[in-house]
């Protein structure tokens, strides 16, 4: 009898094992599965240039704000409760998403799926820490985290496939079937759990995303309204002013807050949180320029796009897994430093993009900026908690992953305006030199209609490949800047 309930109770841990790992896979592939998707999205929901880059900030900053009260809800209601109602409210936003008939409507529905997203993820984790001994948690936290690279750097390859052989919607249909499986597994095998926890900071975390939000509304709708010249831009740049200086406030002045004010005098990880910060900002935007480019400059198709792209989540898995069975012996702050160095010379052989490169200098690049971050990421999680209070781990590991999904937020926005700006600048400055006076311009076959349509194309072509280059520059500079933070980094003692 003892023995088929341990059988039982074996199989329950397995099935639950698999389906927290594929719920972690779930909701991170759907980060960049429409990036690939984007020119048929596009052309379905009408949507305008300037509004693609909200197909992931509005998913990314949902999950970044809800992250922070995932462990509260699941000890205040119960992790099997919360978890299967994220996955009900997962769903729902993807079939939102395929019923949209509207960009509105779609960014909509991708708000929603953030939402769930940011529950998802962490109580994965929990899940995975509580069933399992604790021999077996650095191998399944290891396993998590190859889950979420697996997830972000192969989405935009499915995608593409998805989109080209069966349509975009089916980029959400797909997942509907791992949502249903994962909410029977947890329903039939995870046994309910509620703890008494301690009040949560609802002012804090209010404030907190009242800054992010107003400050991802100020970035992304900024260069349509002209910025400053619009009352809603101001009403969104105060908010997130007031949100951002209360939360400061509200940390330094009050005992009680859902972040320690000691996680910051830790300098490991206050120094781990900037830089991871940084490579959020080049980790996405780098997917959200290159899958464009290639389709739109390059005439790549949209499935040649996705297995391009698939080339830097091969090595960013790979490195990741490696970095786990590295010698503890080797002084972490190496590997963060190497693997930085390696991401901005990745960036480096991206400014030699034209629109006449073929597509070994593309794969190039992003082979080894995949290796790079997956090399950079495991060893800052490392740096950042090897000398922290473990009391203060549970709110450290919250804010560090909080600050690595709303660095690419940020990093997409800031690229898009960037972008669309020197785009069109650059078309100016293209432009201006044709005078009849120029033999381009004279010639007699570029006088019609069409040939002065295509003579602009080429420009506008010309054009949006220099500004792409300027973003990969943006975005090689972010990791120039917080590179020397490494030399500050402190190697723990063996006691720690």
């Amino acid at each position: 009898m003892s023995v088929a309930l341990a059988s039982r109770t074996e199989v329950g841990t397995r099935a639950i094992t698999v389906a927290a790992l594929m719920a972690t896979f779930m909701e991170t592939v759907n980060i960049s599965l429409p990036n690939a998707a984007l020119p048929h999205i596009q052309g379905t929901l009408s949507m305008a240039d300037d509004e693609v880059g909200w197909v992931f900030t509005a998913y990314i900053t949902a999950g970044a704000t809800m992250l922070p009260m995932s462990r509260w809800l699941a000890n205040r209601y119960g992790r099997k409760t919360v978890y299967q109602l994220a996955l009900v409210i997962f769903s729902l936003g993807l079939i939102l998403n395929t019923l949209a008939t509207t960009s509105l409507q779609f960014v909509f529905a991708r708000i929603v799926q953030g939402a769930a997203s940011g529950l998802l993820a962490p109580l994965s984790l929990i899940i995975l820490l509580d069933v399992l001994p604790q021999p077996r948690h650095a191998r399944i936290s290891l396993a998590w985290t190859v889950c979420v690279m697996l997830g972000i750097s192969s989405g935009a390859s499915i995608g593409g496939w998805l989109s080209e052989y069966h349509g975009w919607h089916s980029i959400f249909y797909v997942s509907l079937p791992m949502a249903a499986f994962i909410f029977l597994v947890v329903g039939l095998s995870l046994p309910e759990k509620v703890e008494q926890s301690s009040p949560f900071d609802f002012f804090g975390w209010a404030m907190i995303s009242l800054g992010m939000i107003g400050l991802q509304m100020v970035l992304d709708r900024g260069e349509r309204l002209e910025w400053l010249d619009s009352p809603e831009i101001w009403i969104e740049a105060i908010a997130s002013f007031v949100g951002f200086y209360l939360f400061i406030v509200h940390i330094a002045t009050t005992d009680k807050h859902f972040l320690d004010k000691a996680l910051f005098t830790d300098r490991n990880f206050a120094l781990s949180v900037v830089m991871v910060f940084a490579v959020g900002v080049v980790l996405l935007p780098t997917l959200a320029l290159t899958s464009p480019m290639l389709e739109s400059l390059l005439h790549y198709p949209v499935d040649t796009t996705g297995y391009m792209t698939l080339a830097r989540g091969m090595t960013l898995v790979g490195a990741v897994a490696l970095m786990g069975l590295a010698p503890a012996e080797i002084d972490n702050r190496l590997f963060i430093f190497s693997g930085m160095a390696v991401v901005i010379y990745a960036n480096w052989l991206m400014l030699g993009y034209s629109p006449d490169m073929d597509w070994r200098l593309s794969a190039t690049a992003m082979l080894l900026q995949g290796a790079g971050l997956g090399m950079v990421l495991p060893s800052l999680g490392k740096s950042a908690f090897a000398t922290l209070d473990p009391k203060l781990r549970p709110q450290g590991t919250a804010f560090f992953n909080q600050s690595r999904v709303y660095g690419s937020a940020i990093g997409i926005a800031v690229v898009q305006i960037f972008f669309y700006g020197n785009t069109q600048a650059m078309h100016l400055a293209l432009a201006k030199n044709l005078t009849p006076y120029r033999v381009a311009a004279h010639a007699g076959a570029l006088t019609d209609r069409a040939g002065l349509a295509a003579l602009n194309e080429m420009l506008t072509r010309q054009a949006a490949v220099v500004a792409v280059i300027d973003q990969f520059e943006i975005l090689m500079f972010a990791m120039l800047i917080v590179s020397p933070l490494v030399f500050f980094l402190r190697r723990p003692r063996p006691a720690d």
